[in-house]
C-alpha cells in the first residue's frame, strides 16, 4: 500500500502520517515513512529526536549516483541501496527526509531533483513495504509516473474557506498527475456546524471526520491523541478493505 498525504499546513496531516504509520506497524506491515514535507516535522511526530540528514543533502552520493552540476546526469539512478544505508529505523518504521525540491528559478538542481523522485520511484514501484508519503500542500515530489503507482492520496482539510480552496487545488493537481484514488479527511471540527460544512463543501464523504482534541497541542512530541489514533484505524481499515 502506497499512501501520499497532502492539506494545508496546520490541517494535521503530518500527524495522520504519523499515526496511520504507527498502525499499519503495528497491524505487521513493513513500512516506510517519509517526510517529503519542507516544512519537515514528522520525524519529531514519530518520536524520533535524532538529527536525519535529508537525502537531498547527500551530496557525494548524489554526484556518484547522477553526476554533478555543469555535466551530463542520470535520469534514472541505481538507489534501492539508498533506503537500507539512510533510513532511520525506529518503533519498525523505516524513516527518510527528502528534503526541498529547488524551485525553477534557483540555482539548477536538476541532478538532486532527479535522484529524490528515483528514490520515490523505488519506494513506489520496486518496494512491498507500505509507503507513508506525508507530502506539502502541494505534490511537487510526485512525477506523473510515480503518482500513478500510489494506491490513495489523503487529503487534509478544515471546515474553513482557505482549507477547502488549498484542498481543490491539490485536487486538481492529483488528477492531471493521474492519481487514482483521493480521499479527505476533515480535521479539527469543533461542533455539528463545521461537520455539516465539511461534508456539504467536498467533492464527496470525507473518509474520516476527526474531532478538535485540546491534548494534542501537549502532545506534540509523538502525536499520540487517541481521536487521531481512531481515526487512523478507520482509514486503515477502509483502505485494506478497498471501500
Amino acid at each position: 500500500m502506497k499512501i501520499a498525504i497532502s492539506g494545508k499546513g496546520g490541517t494535521g496531516k503530518t500527524t495522520l502520517a504519523a499515526n496511520l504509520a504507527r498502525t499499519f506497524a503495528r497491524k505487521g506491515h513493513k513500512v516506510y515513512a517519509i517526510d517529503a514535507d519542507p516544512d519537515a516535522n514528522l520525524a519529531s511526530m514519530l518520536g524520533i529526536s535524532d538529527d536525519v540528514t535529508p537525502l537531498v543533502q547527500l551530496q557525494e552520493v548524489i554526484d556518484e549516483r547522477v553526476g554533478g552540476e555543469g555535466g551530463m546526469f542520470t535520469l534514472n539512478p541505481e538507489v534501492d541501496d539508498v533506503l537500507q544505508d539512510y533510513s532511520l529505523h525506529h518503533d519498525g518504521i523505516e524513516f527518510l527526509r527528502m528534503g526541498s525540491v529547488k524551485k525553477a528559478s534557483s540555482a539548477c538542481y536538476c541532478p538532486e531533483n532527479s535522484f529524490l523522485r528515483a528514490v520515490l520511484n523505488s519506494l513506489v514501484f520496486h518496494r512491498k513495504e507500505t509507503v507513508i508519503l506525508d507530502m506539502g500542500a502541494g505534490i511537487e515530489h510526485l512525477t506523473r509516473g510515480t503518482a500513478v503507482g500510489v494506491d490513495a492520496m489523503l487529503v487534509m482539510v478544515e471546515a474553513n474557506p482557505i482549507s477547502l480552496e488549498t484542498a481543490e487545488t491539490i485536487e486538481d493537481l492529483a488528477n492531471q498527475a493521474g492519481i487514482a484514488r483521493l480521499e479527505f479527511v476533515g480535521n479539527k471540527i469543533r461542533n455539528p456546524q463545521e461537520r455539516e460544512f465539511l461534508i456539504g463543501n467536498l467533492p464527496h464523504e470525507p473518509l474520516a471526520l476527526i474531532e478538535h482534541d485540546e491534548g494534542l497541542l501537549s502532545l506534540e512530541s509523538d502525536s499520540e491523541s487517541r481521536l487521531m489514533l481512531n481515526a487512523a484505524e478507520k482509514i486503515y481499515d477502509n483502505l485494506m478493505e478497498g471501500g
